[in-house]
């Protein structure tokens, strides 16, 4: 074999020896690839997971405590009839000329409003608080119009007259104060034109 001939096999092994070793580095690299992507796959299954099972923490949570705050709802809605029908019975009871001459009667309006204090105490330390009405603005948030009652003085919009307390739970309203408002007393030159109109539209063309 001449020397041309041995010199063109010698670079002939080291192009496929080359060769094969770049398949290998290429195998394994996509073996190293392949591995990081499990890998990623798997972190990113488990922490889907991981949030999937926080987020039913917080669901369960919110499902106690709203079953919790819906049946404190309901008691406490209820038991302020108690409330009521004890104000109620004090100030019948006050106002009865019958019973105005008993001596005993002082004591035993006395007794009522200490009950009633204590169910008031109780009621607060359970977060039940009474709405505020005395010069506030009618706000249909919280307040409930009965009626209207005319006033020059005070403003428009203004509860001039608790007729029922309202009460909140936490910040939940409970029951609406139902209240009289004022409104801007019409003059008799309005209420005049104003009756004037209504027949117009009574009268038939």
């Amino acid at each position: 074999m001449s020397e041309k001939n041995k010199n063109a096999s010698q670079d002939n092994k080291e192009t496929k020896k080359k060769s094969v070793n770049d398949v290998d580095v290429s195998k394994e690299d996509t073996k190293v690839q392949t591995v990081e992507e499990k890998l990623q796959d798997s972190e990113d299954k488990l922490l889907r997971a991981l949030a999937e099972i926080e987020n039913q923490r917080r669901r369960s949570e919110k499902e106690i405590k709203d079953a919790y705050e819906f049946g404190s709802f309901n008691f406490a809605k209820e038991s302020l009839a108690i409330l009521d029908n004890l104000q109620r019975a004090r100030l019948a009871i006050k106002n009865d000329e019958t019973l105005k001459i008993n001596k005993d009667l002082g004591k035993f309006l006395e007794n009522i409003t200490i009950i009633e204090k204590d169910l008031v105490s109780i009621f607060e330390k359970n977060r039940i608080h009474k709405i505020n009405t005395k010069d506030k603005k009618f706000d249909p948030n919280f307040h409930q119009a009965m009626s209207e009652i005319e006033d020059d003085v005070i403003e428009p919009g203004t509860v001039l007259q608790e007729m029922q307390a309202g009460y909140m739970l936490g910040e939940r309203l409970l029951r609406p104060s139902l209240v009289a408002v004022a409104k801007k007393k019409v003059k008799n030159a309005d209420k005049k034109e104003k009756n004037n109109l209504v027949d117009e539209k009574k009268t038939p063309i």
